[in-house]
């Protein structure tokens, strides 16, 4: 069976090979699919990079790896980050909402991974092919959650160390 282009088509029905596609993705993130409550991302972290040290106060996250291997750091606070755990293919990382987070590639290959955000968190169809493309967009207020997602009545800015 052949594989179709990841395509974020919004709130409608979709059905694809997660993993294949997870581990295909060379982009730092790409949206790959937005409803009305949550999204996935597919995202690829090159050796000695992470996704970067943040907190999203109203939004969970889990977090797959489909190739590579890294450390997962969480905590409180930016300067309390009191849970520690390796990870690599297969794993999953659950982060609740207002809880810092970083996830450091430790490996030798790019870690490949898929991120599911309840609520949406960003833009429909967004891809960054950087870091430093998402950290960009993301300042100038260009990865806005869609209008027809359904966001917290009082949300809190996302915070990045």
């Amino acid at each position: 069976m052949s594989q179709p282009v990841i395509q974020d088509i919004g709130p409608q029905p979709n059905a694809f090979d997660i993993e294949n596609a997870t581990k295909d993705n060379a982009n730092y993130r790409a949206v790959a699919w937005s409803g009305k409550y949550l999204q996935v991302t597919l995202m690829s972290i090159e050796p000695g990079q992470s996704i970067g040290l943040e907190v999203h106060p109203d939004t969970d996250q889990f977090l797959r790896l489909d190739a590579g291997q890294g450390k997962c750091k969480m905590g409180p606070s930016k300067d309390k980050l009191t849970f520690e755990q390796n990870v690599e293919d297969g794993w999953c990382i659950t982060v609740p909402a207002g809880t810092w987070h970083d996830v450091i590639n430790t490996g030798d290959q790019p870690l490949r991974l898929y991120a599911i955000y309840a609520p949406v968190h960003h833009a429909a169809g967004k891809v960054h092919a950087t870091f430093e493309d998402a950290e960009r967009d993301e300042d100038s207020g260009g990865d806005e959650p869609p209008a027809w997602s359904v966001q917290p009545p009082s949300t809190k800015p996302d915070q990045h160390a």
